[in-house]
């Protein structure tokens, strides 16, 4: 038997860390593979989420939507109460002093008037 000389020594080094290499890519490839199917799987988990997200949204800007018109309603109907109250304060002033509303308005509609004629020259 011969004793292995360096060249050969150098070739069966060379060999061993080819197959290490080859073992190391292989292995490297399936780790890709392997991230891009977790990466796919929490792709469509978050797509799954903002879909989620975006529904309720839409939901709740219905829902608001809806309160809304009722918000609207119990404001116009508060605004038309004190218009009301207002109306019947100015009757009972009107019942207790004639004569001075009637001024106050005869007053008011002559400064109106005046106010009018000014503008229009």
């Amino acid at each position: 038997m011969s004793n292995p000389t360096a060249t050969d020594a150098m070739k069966s080094n060379l060999g061993e860390a080819g197959s290490h290499l080859k073992s190391a890519a292989s292995a490297a490839g399936e780790a890709i593979k392997g991230a891009a199917g977790a990466a796919g799987d929490e792709l469509k988990l978050g797509k799954a989420n903002v879909k989620s997200e975006l529904a309720d949204s839409a939901l709740a800007g219905i829902a608001a939507a809806e309160v809304g018109g009722a918000a609207a309603r119990e404001q116009v109907d508060a605004l038309m109460d004190k218009g009301r109250d207002l109306i019947d304060s100015a009757a009972d002033l009107i019942r207790e002093r004639p004569l001075a509303s009637f001024g106050v308005a005869f007053a008011a509609g002559w400064i109106i008037a005046k106010l009018a004629r000014s503008g229009d020259k």
